[in-house]
């Protein structure tokens, strides 16, 4: 395994990240193709093992419950100090007034839910995890430097949205000397590069990590075009994110696969990981084999002409993913 800086950080992190959203129970708002505790805790068990230190979950996802899941299996099997433990903040977790979104009520109350569900007492990175246009950024920001401040969260991330909402933000914070954003998550792979217009040079400009979301296009870059999965089939959100157009670059990551004689989740994620913005992708798996290739990529070197031509034939897209 590879170990990087945190954009401008003192904190090192794996060049793979865990993505916790695999996992959760059903019964509580699930998704139906996640999987039950004993998976999520072989697949921790996996990761620390492979040299992976980032865990990355979120608040809503399966309503806490994957939050529960991870937090126990990391007491089985890791030391609590030696992991970089990453949730996030904004979605939907109870009905009616205050029960999202990024105020400081919220905020202040779901730093407090989400350490009881992982049952630790600080998370390393604690990330907004969309936009609020509800709510000032000005609150948000304080609240969240009051969260650091209180020593429950060691550094705060972003992720998806604007290049000139972030930049808002942390000018909000320097002006008030409040703790910044030190990571942007978001949706970039292959088929989305959208973020290479603004967000990505804006991240390198400020010494911020890039910590990827659906790195392998919800496993679109490691299948034929026509093959469907049980997550494909009830992703709506997914479902809206690609389109036939980009059937041309599916094919081309299968032909450099077939030619390395690796399977295409590598050669997807070897691309990713070239990416000077490109800290440490977050790859959710379901089978072992998953994260075998996340980690095999880490060492998979493309030449220029690979990197060209995975790069080439590439149609701009609509703006997705910052809602």
């Amino acid at each position: 395994m590879r170990y990087l800086k945190l954009g401008d950080t003192g904190l090192e992190v794996s060049a793979v990240t865990l993505g916790c959203m695999s996992w959760g129970d059903t019964s509580r708002g699930g998704h139906p193709w996640v999987l039950d505790e004993d998976a999520a805790r072989g697949f921790v068990r996996q990761a620390l093992e492979a040299g992976i230190n980032v865990l990355d979950t979120a608040n809503v996802y399966s309503a806490g419950s994957s939050e529960e899941f991870t937090g126990r299996a990391l007491r089985e099997y890791a030391d609590r100090d030696d992991v970089v433990l990453a949730t996030k903040v904004h979605g939907r977790m109870h009905e009616g007034p205050n029960g999202a979104g990024l105020s400081r009520k919220a905020i202040l109350r779901e730093i407090d839910a989400s350490l009881t569900r992982l049952g630790t007492d600080y998370v390393d990175l604690y990330q907004i995890h969309r936009w609020d246009p509800d709510t000032p950024i000005e609150e948000t920001m304080e609240a969240l430097h009051d969260v650091v401040k209180a020593g429950k969260a060691r550094y705060i991330g972003a992720s998806s949205m604007y290049a000139w909402q972030f930049a808002k933000a942390q000018h909000v914070a320097d002006l008030h000397g409040w703790t910044r954003f030190v990571s942007m998550q978001n949706h970039y792979n292959l088929l989305y590069r959208e973020e290479e217009r603004e967000m990505l040079p804006q991240c390198l400009d400020m010494g911020v990590g890039v910590l990827p979301w659906s790195p392998l296009a919800r496993g679109r870059l490691t299948r034929d075009w026509e093959t469907g999965t049980a997550r494909s089939e009830t992703d709506r959100f997914g479902a809206a994110l690609y389109r036939d157009e980009d059937r041309a670059i599916v094919e081309n990551v299968a032909k450099a696969a077939e030619a390395r004689g690796v399977p295409r989740a590598q050669v997807a994620l070897a691309w990713l990981m070239a990416q000077p913005a490109v800290t440490s992708p977050i790859v959710g798996v379901t089978k072992p084999g998953h994260l075998d290739d996340a980690v095999a990529a880490v060492d998979l070197e493309l030449t220029e002409a690979e990197l060209e031509q995975l790069s080439s034939g590439y149609a701009p897209h609509p703006i997705a993913g910052h809602r």
